[in-house]
């Protein structure tokens, strides 16, 4: 009777789980049905997945008719300097939260956390008026600034979070030994915060990659469109290519993905548990 009820649970439990794959998967089909569509047929009724006519000129056009690879070439660049900065700031600002006292660390601490119950498009203006002062408006540097200072914040509170869970003992042998402070952070301490540092660098590629309000008020020059720039670009005042629309959306995509897939085995948190044992 046991199993048969333990057999009914998994089976509405697998229920569950497919019907909500299905509803998260159903928008990406579409996607890629709408890319494959000859012209912009967006509206189109029928329910096929491959549709009729199927052809790729939409991402031919893409790559023929647009800049889209300067588009993606300048999304790298900001990208990764934005995840390379996120996680070399966060991690060491991290620890000095976590292992440091000194004056002003609670009132840092809950500074940072203010800063996340503010929405991104309340600082614009703020942000706006130093960048110009700055005359950082129309550049990367800007943007920059304007990315990192926004991740930073849940950056710094994610490592130092993390590095509360690493026990001090470590450090401690490990500057007993000759390692030094900056011996013992570097070859103990961050190896053990990977996943801390993955999740990190993950954050702040998100924030960079796909962001577009930020990106619209401070970058109005066509050779320095970013992505999501350059994906606006395909609506018009009257018409929208929604073919290119999709195959360019489809592309952007992999970048994540890959990112996502070979990183997943340090996106499990417990690594130091038990290290300090035996």
């Amino acid at each position: 009777m046991r199993s048969k009820t333990t057999k009914t649970g998994y089976f509405f439990i697998y229920l569950f789980l497919t019907i909500f794959v299905i509803i998260s998967i159903y928008p990406i089909l579409t996607v890629l049905t709408v890319s494959l569509r000859p012209g912009d047929n967006l509206l189109d009724k029928s329910l096929r997945i491959i549709p009729l006519h199927a052809t790729f000129d939409n991402y031919v056009k893409l790559f023929t008719e647009k800049p889209f690879l300067l588009w993606v070439r300048n999304s790298l660049y900001i990208t990764l300097i934005v995840t390379i900065l996120g996680v070399v700031m966060a991690s060491i600002a991290g620890y000095a939260f976590s292992r440091f006292k000194f004056p002003g660390k609670k009132a840092g601490l809950m500074s940072l956390l203010i800063t996340q119950m503010f929405p991104a498009t309340m600082l614009l203006l703020p942000l706006f008026i130093m960048l110009s002062k700055l005359h950082l408006i129309n550049s990367f540097l800007g943007l920059i600034i304007m990315y990192s200072a926004t991740a930073l914040p849940f950056s710094i509170w994610l490592m130092k979070g993390y590095y509360d869970t690493i026990p001090p003992s470590l450090e401690e042998s490990a500057i007993v030994d000759g390692a030094g402070m900056f011996g013992a952070f570097y070859k103990i301490i961050l190896p053990l915060a990977a996943p801390a540092l993955v999740i990190t660098a993950l954050f702040s590629f998100m924030s960079a990659w796909s962001e577009y309000i930020v990106a619209a008020q401070t970058i109005w020059y066509e050779d320095m469109f970013t992505i999501p720039l350059g994906l606006k670009s395909l609506q018009g005042n009257m018409t929208t290519e929604w073919g290119m629309y999709a195959a360019a959306s489809l592309i952007i995509a992999i970048p994540v993905i890959i990112l996502f897939l070979s990183l997943s085995k340090w996106l499990v948190s417990g690594l130091t548990l038990g290290s300090v044992k035996g």
